[in-house]
């Protein structure tokens, strides 16, 4: 896994993506920290995760994931891949925790605003915290849905398109029924920018991300038994 972790880490970043992701999720942040903190003088960091991570992360997660097997499939070097020693649920992991990785990274380069914001205001380290603990925990579970479809198509534009359907249908259908709440990961979020964690959002969070990558390993063994 760690091979895999290191190739893919590195792909990111000797290639555009990472930092076009890198870059969306400051300018999202950036609009919202002007719009809040600059305009307003709202000390209130936590919102600002919560409306990066609604907005933010339907850009940056299909950036992400669409072509972790896509690309794979479209280029014949899936079967590379798939008889290559590592076993597909070391490569599955090692693609999941790469794209974890750059999120993780642009949630350390946006300290900086908090950093700024505390010469001017006491802020709630402790919500700040908890907040950017929920948004890792939304965007694993999100890039986990990428990856998920990015395993069933050879073509990078309809794994983003179902990836972005999948991640956004919930706040819609949610008026329909209330049993698309479950899979509405945003609705999962909005208790942390106010230092409420809740241990079912957690589990819900964690199980939607084990869930789509145990599909992803499954689906991709099942390939490779036929190839």
């Amino acid at each position: 896994m760690w091979a895999i972790f290191k190739k893919e880490l590195k792909t990111y970043f000797l290639s555009p993506i990472g930092y076009i992701a890198i870059g969306i999720f400051m300018l999202v942040y950036s609009i919202f920290f002007y719009l809040t903190t600059i305009m307003y003088g709202s000390l209130d960091m936590g919102n600002l995760y919560y409306a990066t991570a609604r907005y933010g992360l339907l850009l940056i997660i299909p950036l992400l994931t669409m072509r972790m097997f896509a690309e794979e499939r479209k280029n014949g070097t899936e079967q590379l891949l798939l008889t290559s020693p590592r076993s597909v649920t070391s490569i599955v992991l090692g693609k999941f925790f790469a794209a974890v990785m750059v999120i993780v990274i642009t949630l350390l380069l946006s300290i900086i605003y908090s950093v700024i914001v505390s010469f001017f205001g006491n802020l709630n380290i402790t919500t700040i915290i908890l907040t950017m603990i929920g948004f890792l925990l939304v965007a694993m579970a999100a890039i986990s849905i990428g990856m998920l479809a990015s395993s069933i198509t050879e073509n990078q534009i309809i794994s983003a398109i179902i990836t972005i359907v999948v991640l956004v249908a919930p706040w819609f259908l949610v008026d329909i029924s209330s049993v698309f709440s479950s899979i509405d990961l945003m609705d999962k979020f909005m208790r942390f920018p106010y230092g409420v964690v809740s241990v079912a959002d957690v589990v819900s969070l964690l199980s939607i991300a084990v869930m789509c990558i145990l599909i992803t390993i499954v689906l991709i063994k099942r390939r490779k038994a036929v190839k």
